[in-house]
């Protein structure tokens, strides 16, 4: 049987592009948007291809040594970066060559321009604990810096990789976090459907550090002020205690909304593994968008999400599978790589 030409040339097959890959960036801008919040703005020739979901995708700043250099995990090699080798080729890496990482959430990514921005928070020290390696490098960052982000290829089959916020189709969301999760809830804020309703609380170090972001349609941003104080088991703290504000808040709001949260509470609580946040980190997320109509996002500072976790499943019943519960940092401790 004889075939066509066109039948005969078989089409080319488009490379699989890895969900993450390393791109080589500079600083271009370090903008304080507050005391404890700065922007860092990254610009690089392939941020062109750089995935453009935004919302909460996390990424990774691999961070520069202290004489300013960066290792070599394949960022420059198109062959490596499509094998998407970069962790392996880290690992393999002496100890003392490896250049740190952390991990933060996409700002704002503009292709067009070949520009990321990400928000990072500036600490305040805490007596006895050293700095980290990302707050070291913050603190003394300056334009020309040259870094390596690992992110999201927009070219990859599922460009929502690294994402956690999964809604589905619930019109009534609430969103929970620290400052170090503030970046990710704004981004979220701004893209919602005017048509859902949301609420949103963002506890930070000081009122100075509450942002100008604007809700869309009928959702609202509570912005909790830790130097506000509170008035505690012993007495008024001028500062209130990481954490407490938020469980105040969310503690506060849920029984006055529990008709929105009717259709995610069960009649018996599902049971919770206990997770020691002391050792391990707390990530308890849903794997599949939620069906019902009401939906949760908790992240930040680990056992603030074990609080409000325990509350809302083992208190009130409300269904695993339409919050996801994210505590990624515990105070005083190092992120685990």
């Amino acid at each position: 049987m004889l075939t066509s030409p066109r039948e005969a040339i078989a089409e080319p097959t488009a490379p699989a592009w890895p969900a993450y890959r390393p791109f080589e960036v500079v600083v271009q801008r370090i903008l304080p948007l507050s005391p404890h919040l700065v922007r860092v703005t990254v610009s690089g020739d392939d941020l062109g291809v750089f995935g453009t979901t935004g919302l909460d995708q996390r990424i990774k700043l691999v961070l520069p040594l202290a004489d300013g250099s960066l290792c070599d995990v394949g960022q420059d090699d198109p062959a490596e970066i499509l094998a998407g080798t970069w962790y392996a080729r880290w690992r393999a890496l002496p100890e003392a060559a490896r250049n740190p990482f952390r991990t933060y959430t996409v700002r704002a990514i503009r292709p067009e321009r070949r520009e990321l921005d990400v928000d990072m928070v500036r600490h305040d020290p805490v007596p006895g604990v050293p700095d980290g390696p990302a707050a070291t490098w913050l603190r003394r960052a300056s334009v020309g810096d040259r870094l390596i982000v690992i992110g999201p290829d927009a070219r990859t089959a599922d460009p929502t990789v690294g994402c956690d916020w999964r809604p589905g189709a619930a019109r009534h969301v609430l969103l929970v976090g620290d400052e170090t999760a503030a970046p990710a809830i704004c981004s979220i804020m701004e893209s919602l459907d005017p048509e859902i309703t949301a609420q949103a609380f963002i506890e930070v170090p000081s009122s100075a550090d509450i942002q100008n972001v604007v809700a869309r349609g009928a959702s609202r941003i509570a912005w909790l002020a830790r130097d506000a104080g509170c008035e505690t088991a012993t007495g008024f703290e001028a500062v209130a205690p990481h954490g407490e504000l938020l469980q105040r808040a969310v503690r506060a709001w849920l029984p006055r909304h529990m008709a929105e949260l009717e259709s995610a509470v069960r009649g018996t609580p599902e049971a919770l593994d206990e997770v020691d946040v002391d050792v391990e980190l707390l990530w308890d997320s849903p794997v599949d968008p939620t069906t019902g109509d009401f939906y949760a996002w908790i992240a930040g500072e680990a056992a603030t999400v074990k609080a409000l976790r325990r509350h809302l499943v083992s208190d009130l019943g409300v269904a695993r599978s339409t919050v996801a519960f994210m505590g990624y940092w515990r105070r005083g401790r190092s992120e685990a790589q």
